[in-house]
């Protein structure tokens, strides 16, 4: 197959204020002197309440206020009101902020409501902000209490023993600027050890301010009752999916081929430990905290790391000749000999001091993490933890591409243990199978699992009765966690090859780990003992993702995050095989098992003479929208074979974990055809109330794309394809136009966003276009606009 350079995509030389949506509607109907009395009455109550709690040596408090809404966010009305939006719900609760802790004004707007109707007015004053209020309070001790705590028992309250020992991670509310918050942890941090306990770390990144301590039960039940405080928590834990297990024994190796200029990727995990394989390749190892060293005791991290930097070793040496390195490695260690993290650091710390070295001593741009916390609770929807903000947060800041591990769930065990067989892939689809804490991550790139195959040995399958292989090659892996993510994200962005499990009825499900045929063949830790061994799980497939994005970077050395994010997930598919498995699920369980599909490392490097790439990378001021041309060869038009036209759009917007709208900034995308650049442009553009409303686009001329928007939207990688068929398209032009929309939320801060985008036209006939679409993009022509 030819090989072609991809192709840039072109962009209309202007860029033009979005229309905005319309805001709320009507007033909800309310008596509004009843209304603003009630609410006067428990603004009150809610004051009252936090000044008894202060009490002689407790942190000086701030007014933190709880209020239910029927309507939305309405942020700007609370910030006129003088209240800063902290946190928000799914069941539209907010968490305000008053630093002043003056009232006035927003007591003088119930006041208002509550008075005379204006003359000349429909409503009271205010009645569009008021009527949306549903109750005022405070934030009860009691809802401090964390997701982990309350999985191991501590509900309330009365659950915490009083001379419990405890070690714990403390985040403040993200209120003011990081030194605001850097005081309010240097007040705990004194009221805490002047009260018996410990405060071992701290971290105050851009919106997440943490403390990891260890404190008595009866100062746990006083520490809940500080307003300052968020919540409480039991720290992560990391799920590395490791079992004794049998090893695969090689004697002979073939030499390894390293690339100039080969990327980096950083493994983030047990550490790494010298092997014969890695001369050369090993760049640099770290500790993190320092004290942890760099020598990997628990065996994951250079199991990870060998699938980093080999990808599908079992399938380079059944093809014999040299193994090809795709890419080199540094190490950074963040779990301790017995596979958790260090009790006196906070993960949020280890991350972003992990990840900022590697990439700023060794200029690592990719960072691959086989890690979980599976002390949380399987993310069921609504907000996400520190850990999870924190990989986001480090995603924008330094323009990295960050893969983290789906995680792992062993599917049925005890009497059920035939069920990973017979109930198989039903289960993959279970509440307790969705994501752990940090997989929903939006600006980085969540990975499931595959199967590379039935994992059976021949020899076993033919001497042990009754074992039985769950999967084929390319279907779901059994211990693969479900999505969708964020919002209702697609979510796993991706999947790749992790191995698989097999039953059998004397021991239940076997992973790779003790059953080499079904798992991924990569390096034994201790390879003095046995240079190789086989596992299983997600934390497996994430480098042999991460080890393709190698393979792209060093085709693109100066792609973004974002370009890079938007060429692999638009060059994946979802195999035939894991199609026809789930073909009797119910229809989202394809994108909530495999996401996006498997990525095609040859379609994303590549262009070839059916199948054309063209991309772009931009930035987007806020509230403002971008023309591009997609240019359709004649031979697409009038040839016969399916057609596809695939955009992949990919942007880093700022993040709050606090926040029910937990990006900043929205961005989306429509793809018109048989229109003028000046109607787009018309259709688009913000206009006076004096032009009144926008001309219509007939519905046929904006192409019909799956997922529609309302799906692809959620997420921060957005792809979608139109599929056409002969005779459809001649009558609409060789000329479409692909429309960015960049939407402010509440990033008011940001005067524009980064963003990245890829077009791919395909003829899955086979017909050559390529040659006729680079010539379109050479010889265009300049287009001037009168606006």
């Amino acid at each position: 197959m030819a090989r072609y350079d991809h192709l840039r995509l072109i962009r209309v030389p202007t860029e033009l204020p979005r229309r905005k949506k319309p805001g709320f509607g009507a007033p909800i109907p309310r008596s509004p002197g009843e209304h603003s009395a009630r609410l006067t009455d428990e603004l009150t109550q809610a004051v009252d309440q936090q000044v008894s709690r202060k009490r002689p040596g407790i942190v000086d408090p701030s007014l933190i206020l709880r209020v239910r809404m029927t309507e939305g966010l309405l942020e700007q009305d609370w910030h006129n009101a003088g209240l800063e939006l902290l946190s928000s719900d799914p069941d539209k609760s907010l968490v305000l902020f008053s630093s002043s802790g003056d009232l006035a004004h927003f007591r003088a707007q119930l006041a208002a409501f509550g008075g005379d109707v204006p003359a000349g007015q429909k409503n009271p004053p205010y009645a569009g902000f008021v009527s949306g209020i549903e109750s005022i309070g405070t934030v009860e001790p009691r809802d401090r209490i964390g997701m982990r705590l309350k999985i191991e028992g501590f509900g309330d309250l009365d659950d915490i023993h009083p001379e419990a020992q405890m070690l714990l991670d403390l985040e403040i509310w993200n209120i003011g600027t990081p030194h605001v918050r850097s005081a309010k942890l240097d007040e705990l941090t004194e009221l805490i050890e002047e009260r018996g306990g410990s405060v071992y770390d701290r971290y105050n990144g851009p919106a997440i301010s943490l403390l990891r301590i260890e404190v008595p039960g009866h100062l746990l039940v006083e520490l809940l009752s500080v307003e300052v405080i968020a919540v409480i928590d039991l720290p992560p834990q990391p799920d590395t999916f490791t079992q004794d297990a049998l090893e695969l024994t090689l004697t002979d190796f073939p030499q390894v081929e390293i690339f100039d200029n080969t990327p980096i990727i950083g493994i983030l995990d047990s550490g790494i430990n010298a092997h014969p394989l890695l001369e050369g390749i090993v760049v640099g190892a770290i500790g993190v905290p320092d004290n942890l060293g760099t020598a990997d005791e628990f065996g994951h991290g250079t199991r990870v790391a060998g699938v980093a930097a080999f990808g599908d070793l079992r399938t380079q040496l059944a093809e014999g000749g040299d193994l090809v390195c795709s890419a080199r490695i540094c190490s950074a260690r963040v779990v301790n000999h017995r596979g958790g993290f260090d009790d006196h650091s906070l993960i949020t710390n280890q991350m972003r001091d992990a990840i900022t070295t590697l990439n700023g001593d060794f200029g690592c741009r990719i960072f691959s993490i086989s890690l979980a916390d599976i002390k949380s609770a399987p993310y069921a929807g609504g907000k996400v933890g520190p850990w999870t903000a924190t990989l986001d947060e480090l995603a924008r800041e330094l323009d990295v591409l960050i893969l983290v591990s789906a995680g792992n769930r062993m599917p049925r065990q005890g009497e059920r243990q035939e069920e990973s067989v017979t109930g198989y892939p039903e289960y993959l689809l279970e509440s307790s199978n969705r994501f752990l804490e940090p997989s929903a991550a939006l600006s980085v790139l969540t990975i499931g699992s595959i199967a590379h195959g039935t994992g059976i040995d021949q020899a076993r399958y033919e001497d042990a009765v009754g074992v039985r292989p769950i999967t084929g090659p390319y279907e779901p892996s059994p211990f693969s966690r479900a999505g969708p993510g964020i919002g209702g994200a697609i979510k796993p962005d991706l999947v790749d090859l992790g191995g698989t499990l097999i039953y059998d009825p004397l021991t239940g499900p076997r992973s790779g780990y003790d059953q080499p045929s079904a798992g991924i063949l990569t390096l034994n830790h201790r390879y003095l003992e046995q240079m190789l061994r086989t596992a299983s799980g997600t934390s497996y497939s994430t480098p042999m993702a991460a080890n393709k994005a190698a393979q792209l970077l060093q085709r693109f050395p100066e792609a973004s995050a974002n370009l890079l994010r938007s060429l692999l997930v638009g060059a994946a598919t979802v195999p035939n095989q894991a199609k026809q498995r789930l073909i009797h699920l119910a229809p989202e369980a394809i994108r909530h098992i495999c996401g996006n599909g498997f990525i095609g490392i040859e379609r994303a490097v590549y262009s070839d003479d059916a199948r054309v790439v063209l991309y772009a990378e931009e930035a987007l001021a806020l509230d403002n929208f971008a023309v591009f041309e997609i240019p359709i060869p004649e031979r697409y038009l009038n040839q016969p074979g399916d057609r596809t036209i695939t955009v992949t759009l990919a942007y880093d917007p700022p993040v709050r974990h606090t926040r029910v709208d937990y990006t900043g900034v929205h961005m989306n995308f429509r793809v018109l055809r048989g229109v003028h650049l000046d109607e787009v442009v018309e259709h688009f553009r913000r206009r006076s109330k004096e032009e009144g409303p926008a001309p219509q686009i007939a519905a046929s001329k904006v192409c019909d794309m799956n997922p529609g928007p309302n799906l692809r939207e959620k997420g921060t990688v957005q792809t979608s394809c139109v599929t056409f068929k002969r005779g459809e398209l001649t009558q609409y032009g060789d000329t479409y136009y692909l429309v960015v929309r960049c939407e402010s939320g509440w990033a008011h801060f940001l005067t524009e966003q980064r963003y990245a985008v890829v077009v791919e036209i395909a003829h899955h006939a086979g017909m050559q276009i390529y040659q006729q679409v680079e010539q379109r993009v050479r010889i265009r022509p300049r287009i001037d606009l009168s606006l």
